[in-house]
This record gives C-alpha cells, structure tokens and sequence, in this order.
C-alpha cells in the first residue's frame, strides 16, 4: 500500500510541479526584466529547486559519443549485444583505425543496488581510452511483466556466466561493488567446471566480499534486522499503470532514503548552495549539481527475491567467506579459482564496504598463484572514489588495464614484467 501512496504523492504533485516549471521559465526568460535581478533570480531559483525535489528522475543516458584512442578522437556507438528480460549488454564500440590494437576485452558488472548502470560512466569513460569495453544494464524490475518470472540471485550468477559465454575467452570481468559477490561466485563456478569461457583475470572493486570485517553502517543495519522484518518492511508491489504491476520489489525510492539519510546534511546544504548558486548567476557549479543530482536521484526498483536472497546470503549469514555458498543447490568452492587472475581494489575511506571487505577474496582464493595476484587501497577516497573521478582515472583505471594486458591469454605466451608504483599494493 505504501507504494500505491508514493506513485498517489507524485501523481497528486504533477500540477504543482508544472506550474513551477512553467514559473521558473517566466522569472529567468532574458525578456523578462526581472531576470537580469537578484529578485528574479531568486525566485527563478526557488521555483527550480522545488521542481527539481519533486521529479521523478529518468534513466540517464551514458552519452559518450566519442573517446580518445592514442591521443585521436574516435567515434564510439552503444549497441545492445546481448538481451535478456533483466538485462541488456551493452559494447562501447569504437570506430578505431585499420590495424589498431582493441586492447583487452573487458566486462564491467554493474552494480544491482538502485541505482542504473550510467553511474559507472566515468569508469566506462576511462575505460575505454585502452580497452574493448561492454557493461551490464541491469532493467527496472517494476518496467519487467511478471510473465517475465522472477529473478534471484542465482539468476544474477547465471547471468554473468551467460555473457562470458557469449564473448568468448580472454574477457576480464570488472565487478563494482555489489556484484563482487556474485561475479566471484559465478567464476567459481565456472572454473570447477574447467568453462574454457572463464575470465583471464578478474577484478572486485569495493565489494562486500566478507562484512565482518570492518562492518559499516550498512553492514550493521542488515546484521541487527532479521530477514523477516526486511520481507515485512521494505517488500511492496509495483502499482498500476507500471509494466511490472503487482511484481514484488524493493522500491528504489526506499533504497535513495536509505542512502540520502546516511548523509542528509550534506544533501540539505548541497541544495542550498545550488540555490545561492542560482541566485548569483554562478553557471558552473550549478550545472555540477544538476549532473550529478540527475544520475544519484534516478533509482530503479529491484525483485524482492534478488533482494532478500543478497541480505541473507551476504549480509547476514556471510555464506560466501565461509564456504557454505549455493548456487542451484551446489556449493560455491572459491579455492576452485586457480587460472583467473585477481585484482582487489578499495578506498581507504569507503563507508560503505569496509577497508578489508574486498580483500578478502584474496584470502578464500587460496589457490590463485601469488604472481597471478594483486590488492590495491587507494589513498584518501571513499567508495564513490573507487570507480569515479580523478583518483580513479590517475591511478585505479591504469592499474586495472595493465592487471589485464599482462594476464591475458596472449601475455601469458609473451609474459609482461609487470611494474606498479605507488599507493598502497601488497
């Protein structure tokens, strides 16, 4: 019911928001007189900001038409390769010239936690300055039907396992958070198999591979809750009109207030100074805060059984770091990875997966050889640090691409010397 109130408040707030809208356009048209005013930027403001709190934000778009290759501009096209009803594959194909090097294949796994694939754009955009790049875009499960059937996380892992397969060998898998668990789960069990598609190498980045250690906030939300109270509180149906009605979800409405309180005075002073931003005329950091406002507000709902199946399995019982993991009813053996490269990244800050949570992968792969692993701490980042900005394009995206040209098929018949500096690396 409390879903049906929510889609009931925006429906109920369309005339005041367009009547907002249509105020802001008045106040800051240049026709007006008033607009060239601190009275009439003020107003302009007010009405924007209100506007922009009562939205519902869409997906945004990735929107890198071109990349630079070699220090020359290419043309890069989106293209959907590979479609299932939860998710789209999606190849950066770059118009490279005649001859030139592709670089390594690398898949990104984004994250399944609310919000879309578009917030890993700056890693994308790093990416593929060096690399053959395709990420998952994981589908809004209230826009899936529910003839669709239902999608848990074992269906996540056969997922991934499934476009390995359709790229083919020597592909690097790039998991971002969430999906570190499942992507170390879906190679496990790919290499107990001998899957000739398992990945050269594998990357985990600010995962929660293992929450006792060093537990967040988050981590202990989900550890002081039994799994009863999340079915209980935070399940709910897709209303009508939406494709996916009466679909059980957990709304990403409730997932963005989850995040939004973690850190609500930085959000209510960040709007304030994009009002006073607005009301000097000041375009730049106003622009800032429409850009990332944009993408952090725009949320997707997630099945209610990929949900409560991750908290329990993950948050709760920690399956994974003590080896009692299923997958369709076999246990997930992670000292089954012995071919598979691991790279394992963090931020020395992140309060979201604790400094550690990664790592730990590198401890239940027990039989990865010790040249065929690498963990990294980024200096002085959070977890938005550990696959955005400039930190992550100085010193984590060329790590990430040379652990991967120097584990690839083709490097292992010509070994690379492999040479890292700085940082924290062990």
């Amino acid at each position: 019911m409390f879903y049906q109130l929510y889609e009931l408040n925006h429906a109920m707030m369309a005339p005041f928001r367009a009547s907002a809208d249509a105020m802001n356009l008045a106040w800051k048209n240049p026709l007006n007189p008033w607009s060239h005013t601190a009275v009439g930027r003020s107003f302009s403001a007010g009405f924007e900001v209100f506007e922009r709190m009562t939205r519902r934000y869409a997906k945004p778009q990735f929107g890198l038409p071109t990349t630079t290759v070699n220090g020359e501009s290419v043309a890069v096209q989106e293209e959907v390769v590979w479609r299932k009803p939860f998710c789209d594959l999606i190849h950066f194909k770059r118009a490279l010239p005649a001859g030139a090097d592709k670089g390594p294949r690398i898949l990104i796994v984004a994250p399944m936690s609310g919000h879309y694939a578009t917030l890993l754009r700056g890693t994308v955009e790093a990416l593929i300055q060096s690399a053959d790049v395709y990420i998952t875009d994981w589908i809004d499960a209230r826009m899936v039907p529910v003839t669709d059937g239902d999608f848990d996380l074992d269906d996540y892992i056969d997922y991934v396992i499934e476009i390995l397969h359709h790229l083919g060998p020597d592909t690097h898998i790039v998991a971002v958070c969430q999906p570190s668990v499942p992507v170390l789960a879906a190679v496990a069990v790919m290499e107990a198999e001998s899957d000739f598609c398992a990945p050269s190498s594998m990357t985990l980045m600010g995962g929660p591979i293992d929450t006792r250690i060093n537990p967040t906030a988050v981590n202990q939300l989900a550890q002081q809750k039994p799994l009863e109270w999340f079915r209980d509180n935070v399940i709910m149906q897709v209303p009508w009109p939406q494709p996916g009605v009466m679909r059980s979800v957990y709304p990403g409405f409730l997932q963005l207030s989850g995040f939004m309180s973690m850190n609500l005075d930085r959000h209510m002073v960040a709007h304030k100074d994009f009002y006073m931003h607005l009301v000097k005329n000041d375009g730049e950091p106003a622009e800032k805060h429409r850009d990332f406002y944009d993408e952090y507000l725009a949320v997707m709902d997630l099945t209610a059984e990929f949900y409560l199946q991750t908290v329990d399995t993950v948050f709760i019982k920690h399956s994974l770091p003590k080896g009692e993991m299923m997958h369709r009813s076999k246990r997930v053996d992670t000292t089954a990875i012995k071919n598979v490269a691991l790279l394992t990244v963090e931020g020395e800050n992140d309060d979201i997966s604790g400094v550690g949570q990664t790592q730990a992968a590198q401890t239940i792969c027990s039989n990865i050889p010790d040249d065929m692993r690498l963990h990294y701490v980024q200096p002085d980042v959070g977890h938005y640090g550990v696959f955005n900005g400039s930190r992550f394009r100085r010193e984590i995206a060329p790590r990430i691409i040379q652990f991967a040209q120097t584990h690839g098929k083709k490097a292992k018949q010509t070994p690379v010397k492999r040479v890292i500096k700085g940082g924290k690396a062990g």
